[in-house]
């Protein structure tokens, strides 16, 4: 079975929040983990918020090292420069991690698809982008893909698009 991640479902492969649990799951189960090219960027990007706003990273990870999230600070509790270096560990195992995944690249007919999507499914641009991705990844094996996401309404689109929600 295909698994198409999108960035919030990523992010769980990396960072404990609701839905971790679900997505290591749904990993474990898939012969090809693929994810779009912005992912990339949007889940650095999440890492460097929560290396903003996130000060205790002391919980107990899930098994690909994810960081604890929605923790604050306590006394006694990890220094900014243990936050930051748990982060950079973080980002390196995406770094490493990245080189399995099947990337879906960013082409000009994607990028139309994804504009058409984001008026008819009334989506932001890079969920629209996502979406696109996964479609035209399923398009192109020709076998049914299960998408990851955590947002309700861009579930919505894949299911009518007949892409298999997680």
């Amino acid at each position: 079975m295909i698994l198409f991640c999108d960035t919030s479902a990523l992010v769980k492969l990396y960072v404990r929040e609701d839905g971790t649990d679900r997505v290591l799951r749904e990993v474990e189960a898939a012969s090809i983990v693929a994810v779009c090219r912005i992912a990339w960027a949007e889940t650095m990007a999440a890492f460097a918020r929560r290396a903003r706003e996130t000060n205790d990273l002391t919980q107990k990870s899930p098994p690909r090292g994810a960081l604890p999230s929605r923790g604050r600070n306590t006394r006694g509790g990890p220094s900014r420069f243990e936050d930051a270096a748990l982060i950079e560990e973080i980002r390196r195992r995406l770094h490493k991690d990245w080189e399995d995944y099947a990337i879906v690249e960013i082409t000009q007919p994607l990028v139309e698809r994804a504009g058409d999507y984001a008026d008819t499914f009334a989506l932001r641009a890079y969920d629209s982008v996502q979406l696109a991705a996964a479609a035209t990844l399923q398009a192109a094996v020709g076998a049914p893909v299960r998408f990851a996401c955590f947002d309700q309404r861009l579930q919505k689109a894949a299911k009518i698009l007949g892409l298999l929600p997680v």
